[in-house]
């Protein structure tokens, strides 16, 4: 089987057509280029050159060959080329999960930021809730996320965006006029919340801002989507809170007004010790964008 570094001295020599030429711009001793054009013929077992007095040609057999061995040379040359740009984090595959909250403003100019800059990297997106979010990057199903705070050990993070934190009410609730409200305003009523079930931590952090505010929040009503949750204010069964941003989710019906001193965070979370190169490239984007746009307000 012949070498790529034979291929490599046929194509100089067909191009050049003169051994002391090619050798001298392959930078080797024409005795050694001899020798490996040599080794190439009898590896084929045909004649590419003819040698005379009046010089080097190439035989018609090797006139055939020239296309052939430039084809698997550039070839070689796009494999290494690959190689590095895996390397580099420019190519290959990322599977990027995402809650649904967070989405709608976050996503589209993520993945616009990551088509500029990464345009051979496939990222492909999947909207799911935090339980089997958390649980499909630490099982290796996911290999980036967006989510929100707080999650669990194992995981590394970087904040993306904070925004404040609404109540919402149902249209026409006496409060609802209010530029700004606290937690302890709101301790009389009837609230709609996520079951404890879809995220231990999300309520041991609500439970800690009840304490803090006096009270004991009265749940008539559970559900697990952001959606249905909106659908419940707006039916007047209650109030809940909620990232300010998904306001941008239901426009009728509910009347969002901020918290005072409440934030809520976003974050883009990773296995710990992934060291993919097109994980790592990804972050650098995602972060670069976070630093320069209201992540919170696009979309």
């Amino acid at each position: 089987m012949p070498e790529l570094r034979q291929l490599r001295y046929f194509l100089v020599l067909a191009e050049e057509l003169s051994f002391t030429r090619a050798a001298a711009r392959l930078m080797i001793a024409q005795q050694s280029l001899s020798q490996q054009i040599t080794a190439l013929e009898r590896a084929l077992g045909a004649t590419l050159f003819d040698r005379d007095s009046r010089g080097t040609t190439l035989t018609a057999i090797g006139a055939l060959f020239v296309p052939e061995a430039r084809a698997v040379t550039d070839r070689a040359e796009q494999a290494v080329a690959v190689v590095g740009r895996a390397l580099r984090g420019e190519v290959g595959t990322l599977r990027l999960a995402f809650l649904t909250t967070v989405a709608n403003h976050l996503l589209p100019p993520v993945v616009r930021a990551v088509r500029h800059h990464l345009p051979d990297l496939r990222l492909t997106t999947e909207a799911t809730s935090i339980a089997p979010l958390v649980q499909g990057i630490l099982d290796g199903r996911f290999d980036v996320a967006f989510t929100r705070t707080p999650l669990v050990p194992g995981l590394e993070s970087r904040r993306l965006t904070t925004e404040p934190v609404c109540a919402v009410l149902p249209e026409g609730h006496p409060l609802a006029g209010r530029a700004e409200l606290t937690l302890a305003d709101l301790a009389n009523e009837q609230w709609v919340m996520t079951p404890r079930s879809s995220w231990e931590p999300w309520h041991r952090a609500f439970d800690d801002q009840f304490r803090e505010a006096g009270f004991v929040p009265t749940v008539v009503q559970e559900e697990a989507g952001v959606q249905s949750l909106l659908g419940l204010v707006a039916a007047g069964l209650g109030v809940t809170r909620l990232a300010c941003s998904a306001a941008s989710l239901r426009r009728t019906g509910v009347v969002f007004v901020p918290l005072a001193g409440a934030s809520a965070y976003t974050e883009v979370v990773w296995l710990a010790g992934n060291t993919s190169p097109a994980l790592h490239r990804f972050l650098d984007v995602v972060t670069e964008l976070a630093a320069t746009t209201d992540l919170t307000s696009t979309g």
